[in-house]
């Protein structure tokens, strides 16, 4: 029987919390840093949680 895989792109994107929440980082914090303003940079900092809809897709594509 063939087993089933995750995504390895999805598993380097996302983590999953001690309590089961999926956590993601912000995105445009990669390049052209230079033209954004350091209010911005700042505010992308951290992580955040998936939004509710995307919650199910991700679980299934890490295999949970």
């Amino acid at each position: 029987m063939p087993k089933m895989k995750s995504h390895t792109g999805m598993g380097k994107r996302v983590k999953v919390t001690g309590k089961g929440k999926i956590v993601r980082e912000l995105a445009g914090k990669r390049h052209l840093l230079e033209g954004k303003s350091s209010h911005v940079t700042r505010r992308m900092t951290g992580t955040v949680t998936v939004a509710k809809a995307d919650t199910r897709r991700v679980k299934k594509m890490l295999g949970r």
